[in-house]
This record gives structure tokens, C-alpha cells and sequence, in this order.
């Protein structure tokens, strides 16, 4: 049911926006390096990998070295690095853009992810094939990435900073995420969510919005 009293919608990114599947990294590492899908994962939180390159405690340079060094495999190439970490992002569907185009008209548009910078590379590449968009920077007033902010969801102090930055009341501001951590991080400091669970997509919960 629409509030009234929305100003200003913030989005996540990973199937929300663009549809990802998070297992499809690990095993591209696993057909990599040849170990098993298994104890990719366990490397990789063993590591802290994600929270590591997505609150950019690592950049590229350091992320790339550090699988490399993980994987006890020094002749990886960054191409079959980067290709394997960007097999989890899939399609984004343009009816979702378009969505977003119309609500524009009557909101203020935000994202809000967690995510690394050769994620948001590839991203960006998939937006314009599908749409002819040709950065996610266009769709937004802005966009706020974890790994420029130093910070992850579900930390308060990261919808605390958009808040700030963006000038937004909590009470006037709708968030959207798929991940229930992530969306009751922000309703702590009384933003209004919407938690996103597939098959339903964002055309479905934000229909009474977009007039």
C-alpha cells in the first residue's frame, strides 16, 4: 500500500534492479582453480573477501592479489579474475529502468549498494546493452556505493550518511532491498522498506507509485 508521505525512494541493487545469483562466483573460482565449490566459500569467508573489496579496504590492484593468493594460483590473470567475480551479475531487465524513469517524475531517486567497483564496471556495461543507459549514475540523483563509503549495509551509520548527504527525512523515505538484515538496518532509524523477495520485482510493490 502507497504512503502518502514519500519523497524520495532508495534502491538496492542486486535483485532489486539488476537480477544476480551470488552462488554462480564461487563456482566460477571452483572451475578456476579446481577445488571444490565448497571450500571456495570457506576461503572466502575465512578471508572476510566480500567485506574486504565492497568497503574498499582492498582496491583492485590488492582484491585481485589477494585471490590469487587465496587460491595459491599466481598465474590468474586479472581478465579471468574479473570475468569469475562478475558471473554472479545477470540480466537487468529494461522494464525496471523504465519503472524507474516514470517514478522520477514524482520522487527523488537514490541507490544505495553493496558492491565493489569492478562489479559496478561490469554493471554499468550491462545497463547500457539492455537499455542504452549508459552509466547507473543517469537514473539517480545519486548513487551511494559501500565500497566509496568505507561502509556496508546493514550498518545504521551507512542510511545515516545517505540520509545526510542526500538532505532526506527518514519518515519521507521509502528503501527497497532484498536482504531482511539490510532492511530492518534501515527501519532502525524509521525509514519506511520494502522487503523484495523474488518472483516479485519492483514493477509489483512500487505499481501504486509509479501513476
Amino acid at each position: 500500500m502507497k504512503n502518502e508521505k514519500i519523497k524520495n525512494i532508495i534502491f538496492d541493487l542486486g535483485d532489486v534492479i539488476l537480477n544476480i545469483d551470488v552462488p554462480v562466483a564461487s563456482k566460477s573460482f571452483s572451475e578456476l582453480s579446481g577445488r571444490e565449490q565448497s571450500e571456495i566459500l570457506t576461503i572466502f569467508k575465512e578471508n572476510d573477501l566480500f567485506r574486504q573489496f565492497e568497503t574498499g579496504t582492498l582496491d583492485e590492484a590488492g582484491f585481485r592479489n589477494l585471490i590469487r593468493e587465496m587460491l595459491d594460483y599466481s598465474d590468474l590473470t586479472d581478465e579471468a579474475i574479473d570475468t569469475a567475480w562478475n558471473s554472479l551479475l545477470l540480466d537487468l531487465p529494461p522494464e525496471r529502468v523504465e519503472l524507474l524513469r516514470n517514478l522520477a517524475k514524482n520522487y527523488r531517486l537514490f541507490l544505495l549498494s553493496n558492491t565493489s567497483s569492478i562489479h559496478i564496471t561490469q554493471v554499468n556495461k550491462i545497463l547500457k546493452a539492455s537499455t542504452g543507459v549508459d552509466k547507473l549514475d543517469d537514473l539517480f540523483e545519486k548513487v551511494f556505493l559501500s565500497y566509496e563509503m568505507g561502509l556496508m549495509k546493514p550498518d545504521v551509520r551507512i542510511y545515516e550518511q545517505v540520509l545526510e548527504a542526500a538532505d532526506l527525512k527518514a519518515e519521507e523515505t521509502l528503501f527497497l532491498d532484498d536482504n531482511y538484515d539490510n532492511i530492518q538496518g534501515a527501519a532502525k532509524i524509521g525509514i519506511d522498506t520494502i522487503h523484495v523477495q523474488k518472483p516479485t520485482t519492483i514493477l509489483e510493490y512500487l505499481k501504486d507509485y509509479a501513476v
